[in-house]
């Protein structure tokens, strides 16, 4: 077996090929996060992206996308944005993940999203966690049937604002794919606001990740794009969301709407709406992303699984890495995991957030 690291502009159309031809071959590795636009894309903005390509005696057998940090310290591909990480690889491969990380030049690599599918990084979970997820493989509705059967409050107050918004405001119509770069900035400046709003760090103040997903907007092809889906009350942008998806899967990444309309649920009435589409659109998943929400909780119809945690070797960067990450990691999961302790946290974040507009 033979491991060469390169920039993902290095990879040829044959290479391209493969790595598609993995994804296609496995429905788990058939994510957009995964997919060689978003890491090409990545590489263009993010100086440190690099892929190892993974070779045997019959020719490539997989690609491990990859950031490298000072020290040596790896992480996936746009850390921290990312819904799901991890390899693109032949079905049966073997391959150490220590061995990996050898040939990369990585004294660690640290993930939080990781597919659990994945047997090489395996014996590194220190965790795994639910990530809500909309089946739609049977149509629009068998999952509205689902959704009745699971949540029948959340089907009929939906159902009603709905009707209540239409009414108030004007007729209710859903865009699943649009190309209108005006109402993308207007749906960033929603986000931003939001993330102000409720003490988060604002993404898009760093203008590379605006760049990223205006560079994604633009792709669009049968088997990977960035989906921008807007919500419409007779002329007015309600809500919006941007996500990524190949050919079977929407992962939701930016949803967002206008709070001034917030009495009508405009995000639930959306994300009914998102299913009926792409369902039609021939999607069988919708990954609504690691998380604990009250709205994926009532949407789904099941759970995906990811892992957290760190391969290393023995190295100062690797500890460095521990000691500035481990700790808060595990007390942030402490926080997340409780829910008295989660709504706690979230009041200081929104407290703090009021605090500095005063």
């Amino acid at each position: 077996m033979q491991i060469s690291v390169i920039h993902p502009s290095d990879l040829g159309e044959p290479e391209l090929d493969r790595w598609r031809k993995f994804q296609d071959a496995d429905p788990e590795q058939d994510n957009p996060f995964l997919s060689p636009e978003f890491v090409q894309n990545v590489g263009i903005l993010r100086p440190y992206v690099r892929v190892a390509v993974i070779g045997d005696g019959s020719g490539i057998a997989g690609f491990f996308p990859f950031e490298k940090h000072r020290l040596g310290i790896g992480r996936p591909v746009a850390a921290g944005l990312t819904d799901l990480q991890g390899m693109v690889y032949a079905q049966g491969l073997e391959l150490d993940a220590g061995r990996l990380l050898r040939a990369a030049g990585l004294a660690t690599w640290e993930f939080d999203h990781l597919s659990v599918a994945q047997p090489m990084f395996a014996p590194h979970h220190a965790a795994r966690f639910p990530s809500p997820a909309i089946d739609i493989a049977d149509g629009f509705d068998a999952y509205l049937t689902a959704l009745r059967r699971r949540s029948p409050k959340t089907h009929k107050m939906t159902r009603y604002q709905r009707g209540r918004l239409g009414r108030e405001v004007g007729e209710v119509r859903h865009v699943a794919e649009s190309a209108d770069g005006a109402a993308l900035r207007e749906l960033l400046a929603w986000k931003s606001a939001q993330y102000r709003r409720t003490g988060r760090t604002d993404r898009f103040a760093h203008p590379w990740i605006v760049e990223l997903v205006e560079r994604l907007h633009a792709i669009r092809t049968d088997r990977f794009a960035g989906a921008l889906s807007l919500l419409y009350a007779g002329d007015r942008l309600i809500a919006g969301h941007f996500g990524l998806r190949t050919g079977t899967r929407l992962c939701m990444w930016f949803p967002t709407y206008d709070v001034e309309y917030a009495r009508y649920s405009p995000g639930m009435v959306m994300h009914l709406d998102i299913a009926r589409d792409f369902a039609a659109m021939g999607l069988t998943l919708i990954d609504m992303g690691r998380g604990e929400k009250d709205y994926k909780e009532k949407l789904k119809t099941r759970d995906l699984e990811v892992a957290e945690g760190r391969v290393a070797r023995p190295s100062p960067g690797a500890a460095v890495q521990w000691l500035a990450r481990t700790p808060v990691r595990a007390l942030r999961n402490t926080v997340l995991a409780n829910p008295v302790l989660r709504d706690r946290a979230d009041r200081v974040l929104k407290t703090y957030a009021r605090l500095r507009r005063t």
